[in-house]
């Protein structure tokens, strides 16, 4: 099947006045220059919720769901399948985002006993819930296991036999899939590419030096010999904040080939393969978040070609999308308070003012700037301001210089104490990375429609910090 050439699938049914990528759907300014999402102003969403604060656009997040799951539902059904999709909870996970998720045809996919309790309390059923991890604990398994998880994804040879041994006390037959590195990695920064062999997670479809078996069909092999699982498929994630659909191409093609190599062997056809997520966003200006429609598209064809080429029935298909849905429906409100001017001296010896603008978070509530350099964008939210723009620093209030959120970036010259600052595309690995970094609570998770904001996760008081203090 050819690559589609439609245009991207219009998710963003946006206000008059949208800004743009990185910004979600209904952010938009009103009269007067303040922000508004979904029509409620972020001045006064401030002063109800505090600052700084995770805002989510509910319809935004919804709508971005829809266009995954009617995108990749139609693309598969054309070469003659089914596609299963799971929301990665590790993005961002609460009772209210799994409810979302479920409610457009999503399951989970959790990576801890956390993850899977906070899906369980949603209401999401066992069998539409995915385990991963390279270092699942028994009680994990045993709680995954209790409560019916149709999906345990093992990343190793040890964890085959300890999965077998729960699923056996337990009296049950557990469907697993294994998780392979196929070679074929992407992504941005080399800490989120997963399918290189020099790594935690997978095991390897190529045999390693001196070896006739690859680690992968090794794998297999054993969860064969086990009368207490199920082989339900195989499972390959290349990275994150992926652009392009040609990696994913690539191991979909090593993925079909080793389910064909698979059958050719035992007889035994796999159901299904998971291509697991790292769809990517925009976010800087002038970006463009992947387009569903023509990823889907793209990868259904591979599959569909693959399959054919080697003469076995189309497996269902699984992806993991989690950024690509509430990555960029998230934007982080912070207040501005110092400000200092330096002066920088630049390779060549001139010297040039830098504006630090300092705000009321940082790296505990956005440590993606840190680990992986990532970028983001910010405007002012309050206000608009004719002020001539000036070289900035936005930086947080934690005690290390490196607390930076971003690095380079311009902003009104009359950017004063008490101004509001938005960052967009917070949506993803803020919350779910946040810590308590010099004390600091975690900030508030809140829900944005045209009908007002609801809090879905308290703010964290320092009393809940202490309330775990057993000096």
């Amino acid at each position: 099947m050819a690559e589609t050439t439609s245009p991207a699938q219009n998710w963003r049914e946006t206000a008059p006045g949208w800004l743009g990528e990185p910004w979600p759907a209904n952010l938009t300014r009103a009269d007067d220059g303040a922000m508004m999402l979904a029509g409620q102003r972020l001045d006064d969403l401030a002063t109800e919720v505090g600052t700084p604060a995770y805002l989510v656009d509910e319809n935004d997040f919804k709508g971005r769901a829809r266009a995954y799951r009617d995108a990749f539902t139609q693309a598969f059904e054309a070469i003659g399948t089914k596609v299963a999709l799971f929301y990665a909870g590790k993005a961002n996970l609460n009772k209210t985002l799994a409810r979302w998720a479920a409610q457009e045809s999503f399951g989970i996919d959790t990576t801890s006993s956390g993850e899977l309790t906070t899906a369980l309390a949603a209401g999401v059923p066992g069998e539409r819930i995915a385990l991963h991890g390279n270092n699942k604990s028994r009680e994990e398994l045993e709680q995954a296991i209790a409560a019916g998880v149709g999906h345990i994804i093992v990343d190793s040879l040890p964890e085959i036999e300890l999965v077998a041994e729960v699923a056996a006390a337990a009296g049950k037959s557990q469907p697993v899939l294994v998780r392979v590195t196929t070679g074929v990695h992407a992504g941005g920064h080399e800490y989120i590419s997963t399918a290189h062999e020099d790594q935690k997670f997978g095991l390897s479809v190529n045999p390693a030096p001196g070896e006739s078996e690859s680690a992968a069909m090794t794998a297999v092999l054993k969860v064969l010999e086990q009368p207490s699982l199920e082989l339900l498929g195989l499972h390959s994630h290349i990275g994150s904040q992926i652009l392009d659909s040609a990696g994913f191409k690539a191991a979909a093609q090593a993925l079909v080939k080793l389910a064909a190599d698979i059958y050719r062997r035992r007889s035994v056809a796999i159901k299904e393969l998971d291509l697991g997520g790292g769809f990517g966003i925009a976010y800087l200006p002038g970006q463009t978040s992947l387009d569903p429609r023509a990823a889907a598209y793209t990868i259904a064809g591979a599959v569909g070609d693959a399959c054919h080429a080697l003469g076995i029935p189309v497996p269902k298909i699984a992806f993991e999308p989690g950024r690509s849905l509430i990555g960029g429906a998230g934007i982080t409100l912070y207040s501005v308070g110092t400000i200092k001017q330096v002066s920088v001296k630049a390779k060549d010896g001139t010297v040039f003012p830098r504006l630090y603008v300092s705000v009321d978070g940082g790296m505990s509530d956005n440590m993606r700037p840190m680990l992986y350099e990532a970028e983001y964008h910010a405007e002012l939210a309050n206000r608009v301001s004719d002020a001539p723009p000036v070289l900035a620093r936005i930086v947080g209030k934690h005690c290390e210089s490196g607390d930076i959120l971003i690095r380079s970036i311009k902003l009104p010259g009359d950017i004063k104490r008490g101004d509001l600052i938005a960052v967009a595309a917070t949506g993803a690995y803020g919350r779910s990375m946040a810590s308590n970094y010099n004390m600091i609570p975690r900030p508030p998770v809140v829900a944005v429609n045209e009908s007002g904001a609801t809090v879905l996760v308290r703010r964290e008081t320092v009393a809940d910090i202490l309330g775990l203090d057993q000096g």
